[in-house]
């Protein structure tokens, strides 16, 4: 039974509140014209919420992408809570429960940025560092649109020489999944990886940073499984067994993120990577809080789904080069966070600018969008009755080259003509020619914490420019407005 203490009402917000520790609910009655940002970054094309019903519920659900248990107004309003809520715009009506409560809500200025500013410094403080630096003055490669689940020693060699010799800057280099001997066995695979570490030297010498692809799970039919299984480093089920998550890999054991000595043991193994073999940093992936979002799990702690999620963010801390594709609170720290699997389709490059103007907004400033022309694989993959659209591509390039990182996947040389091609590795070497201002912008955001990616309203409030989200400021002096629609030659712009 809900231990009730009573209703107030302050700055227009009507306030249900419940005992310490219960459930909280919250109504706030919108201001004229008032529209809010926040949640999930997935959310972006729907922002800003306000003037069409919306509702989402953030517990044990990230929506495969970052997420924050905030909401900002362009009125200077904010809802915060350090659990998961659920919101619903309705009417003119905002609607907040939290299952653990409390929620927070205030004033602070009048507009967008002076409400970040004050969100930011208080719940989410930066703290003066940023991810590596190589993540932001050069471009990124990812080998697994190229090389999807077969990721071998040769054809990983041939991608970084295939990369330099049509003229691309070297950078960093991702190896995404399957370089592993199993999951949970983070060993290069002996029968794809003769050299390891003299593959690891050559790219080093070429210039290339070298990143690998982990996640926090273990397949079962493993002597580390067993091993680990006698430790209890995995989670439970209600049942006292090892619990086994179905997740897009199959069946797996999940490292149990609440337990200190099996977070020592997996961070101790990837130090190994860096020390057997000079591995530079970490794309760690898979660690949705919907993975955790089974009732049927047991912990060493008992924590919501979402702060798993927390907890796998904060495992990739000590590496500076690092990269998150799904991620629960945690703004403000130095880790570069990229935007979800997009397909290949001009309705997802579309989604790009609202999605990076979001997650600036929820203030995880360092932004990487998408793989050029689309991540999710299942367009390049055996799919032989789509032709990949060049255009669609190019467009990828020019829209990701002035956000703070640029990540290429599809090889250009092999999927573009001669002359689209050259396009997208001019924009590699613009997005390399602005690297210092880039840099220097990422700096600044780490002591400030405000988005390097930034909307028109967040810079210049009250004039109606709250909707737009086809273009974006790059700090508060570069403008970018990229070509979004298919077959277009030229655009509007909004000057300020």
């Amino acid at each position: 039974m809900l231990d009730v203490r009573g209703w107030r009402c302050m700055l227009g917000i009507l306030i249900f509140t419940c005992g310490v520790g219960a459930a909280d609910t919250q109504v706030i009655e919108l201001l004229e014209g008032e529209n809010f940002w926040g949640g999930c970054v997935t959310d972006g094309r729907a922002m800003p919420f306000g003037r069409a019903d919306f509702e989402r519920d953030l517990y044990g659900n990230t929506q495969g992408n970052q997420a924050q248990p905030l909401l900002i107004s362009d009125r200077g309003r904010y809802v915060w809570c350090e659990e998961p809520f659920k919101f619903r715009f309705e009417g003119r009506s905002l609607k907040i429960d939290s299952r653990e409560g409390p929620i927070q809500t205030g004033k602070q200025g009048d507009t967008l940025r002076d409400v970040f500013r004050y969100v930011s410094r208080t719940f989410f403080p930066s703290n003066g560092k940023i991810p590596d630096e190589r993540l932001f003055v050069k471009p990124q490669y990812n080998t697994w649109i190229e090389l999807i689940y077969d990721q071998r020693e040769d054809r990983i060699r041939k991608y970084a020489n295939d990369i330099l010799s049509h003229g691309f800057p070297a950078g960093v280099l991702m190896i995404d999944d399957n370089w592993q001997e199993d999951y949970g066995v983070w060993e290069f695979h002996p029968g794809r990886f003769s050299h390891p570490k003299d593959m690891m030297n050559t790219l080093h010498e070429q210039g290339f940073q070298v990143m690998l692809w982990i996640c926090p799970y273990f397949s079962p039919d493993s002597e580390t499984f067993r091993q680990l299984d006698r430790k209890g480093f995995f989670l439970k089920d209600k049942r006292g067994g090892t619990y086994m998550r179905r997740w897009w890999n199959g069946y797996s054991a999940s490292l149990d993120l609440t337990n200190p000595a099996a977070v020592t043991y997996f961070q101790a193994r990837l130090a190994a990577l860096v020390e057997t073999y000079g591995v530079d940093g970490f794309k760690l992936d898979a660690g949705d809080a919907n993975h955790y979002h089974d009732q049927n799990i047991k912990a060493s702690r008992d924590i919501s789904p979402n702060a798993f999620s927390e907890l796998w963010a904060q495992l990739g801390l000590p590496f500076r080069l690092n990269e998150y594709r799904a991620c629960w609170k945690l703004a403000g720290q130095p880790l570069a966070q990229r935007l979800r699997d997009k397909g290949h389709t001009w309705r997802d490059l579309r989604q790009l600018i609202p999605d990076a103007l979001a997650l600036g907004l929820l203030g995880y400033a360092y932004v990487c969008p998408d793989l050029i022309g689309g991540g999710e694989y299942s367009y390049f993959y055996n799919n032989p009755g789509k032709a990949l659209d060049q255009e669609l591509i190019v467009r990828s390039a020019q829209c990701s080259a002035l956000m703070p990182m640029m990540q290429f996947s599809v090889a250009p040389w092999r999927v573009l003509s001669e002359d689209n091609m050259a396009i997208c590795r001019d924009m590699a070497r613009l997005h390399e020619a602005m690297g210092t201002e880039i840099l220097a912008l990422a700096r600044a955001s780490s002591t400030s914490g405000e988005p390097m990616v930034r909307a028109m309203e967040y810079m210049y409030p009250h004039q109606a420019y709250s909707e737009i989200k086809d273009q974006f400021l790059l700090g508060d002096s570069i403008l970018v407005a990229p070509v979004l629609e298919k077959g277009k030659r030229a655009r509007s712009v909004v000057f300020p």
